[in-house]
């Protein structure tokens, strides 16, 4: 490393220094940055920076990889952001190849705190959706639900401070709101209200104030124990069970093995529907029930063979059975598609191929068509469908 001279925010040159005064001048340097007219500097930034030693700066080496982290932090304006932050020295016994990689590599995780006063359930999906448009981002998530007092988010604070990053929040009542947002401005956290935007937005189409009581949502309501209901339905009538009572389901899933039935059930079981399912195989022919069904809707999930071929060997490998059967046999496979595919045409039945459908897009489709299929059913009137 060699230091010549070099024009400072007081404009005196410096003059030339032997190998011997170069760590001086490094301080003089320091010092002349601090001392710039050219930028403004934040008062906390330099208090809080931490003196250059002379003993320090002698026992770095003056050749090779010497990046100093504090003197390129002076360096630089205070509005800039610091590009290194790294401890004063390498561990006992780093190599300097090493030290070269961790010198290097960029520090880009984000500590994503996630606040609420309920089960957190909205935040953590809109969290999701968000981080999603981001190729692999580097996220430390610390999740906070049920904070609904003053004592319990001061029990959090101190975690804000030795995590500090994005504060997301999901927070109704006003004084622990207040109490959050007044924290992070002291810590310096940006904080963001996920649902303040739609709630001003709904108060203002619906011409009233919200109640701003947290956790409603999951409240113990009558559409509560109609999910709960539907769960139960869902997981008693799975694999073909109990079709006798396929009536009362509202949606009946059919479709080859290991197509998504089950877990696809289990989803829309969730959202309040009560579902049955039932594997369609070439050698045993469902139940006649299945074809004169009226109140569900029957729905004909498919899949590319290939795909299914894959997930079938899958799935006997993690049984630790054997891969060399009819069930994972190509044109076996093929067969089995196209059976069912003729069933669901036969029958008029929609066909949803989940061959690159996630369970979540699948449930989706489904429930758009259960929707097409109420408002097409609905009265003129608009009153509701007798049951």
């Amino acid at each position: 490393m060699f230091v010549g001279p070099v024009e400072s925010g007081n404009y005196r040159r410096l003059p030339d220094f032997s190998k011997t005064e170069q760590p001086l001048a490094i301080s003089r340097l320091c010092l002349a940055a601090e001392s710039s007219a050219i930028y403004p500097h934040c008062p906390q930034a330099v208090q809080s920076s931490r003196p250059l030693s002379r003993n320090v700066l002698v026992e770095m080496p003056l050749s090779g990889m010497n990046l100093i982290h504090e003197l390129v932090d002076r360096h630089f304006p205070w509005f800039m952001p610091s590009i290194l932050h790294r401890p004063d020295r390498p561990p006992a016994g780093e190599t300097a190849a090493k030290m070269r990689t961790v010198l290097t590599k960029p520090m880009n995780r984000l500590n994503l705190h996630l606040v609420s006063d309920s089960t957190g359930e909205t935040l953590e999906m809109i969290a999701k959706a968000a981080l999603a448009q981001f190729d692999d981002p580097a996220v430390s998530r610390h999740f906070w639900p049920m904070v609904r007092s003053r004592q319990h988010l001061d029990r959090i604070v101190p975690d804000l401070a030795d995590n500090p990053g994005l504060v997301l929040f999901t927070l109704v009542n006003p004084e622990t709101r207040a109490r959050l947002e007044e924290h992070c401005r002291q810590l310096g956290l940006p904080a963001v209200p996920v649902l303040d935007g739609v709630t001003a937005a709904l108060e203002a189409q619906l011409g009233e104030e919200a109640h701003g009581r947290p956790g409603r949502q999951h409240s113990m309501d009558d559409a509560y124990f109609q999910r709960v209901e539907a769960i139960q339905y869902t997981i008693a009538h799975d694999d073909g069970v109990g079709h006798e009572d396929w009536e009362e389901a509202d949606i009946v899933l059919a479709g080859v093995s290991r197509s998504s039935k089950t877990p696809t059930g289990i989803y829309l079981a969730n959202r309040g529907y009560k579902v049955a399912n039932i594997p369609l195989v070439v050698e045993s022919p469902p139940p006649k029930s299945l074809f004169g069904l009226r109140n569900p809707l029957v729905v004909g999930l498919t899949t590319a063979p290939e795909r299914l071929v894959q997930i079938r060997r899958n799935r006997l490998l993690s049984l630790n059975e054997g891969t060399e059967t009819s069930y994972v046999d190509g044109d076996r496979v093929k067969n089995e598609v196209l059976f069912a595919r003729r069933m669901f045409a036969d029958n008029g039945w929609p066909v949803i191929d989940v061959t690159r459908r996630s369970i979540e897009e699948s449930a989706a489709a489904i429930i758009r068509l259960v929707q097409e299929r109420e408002r097409r059913e609905r009265p003129v009137d608009g009153t509701a469908k007798p049951i």
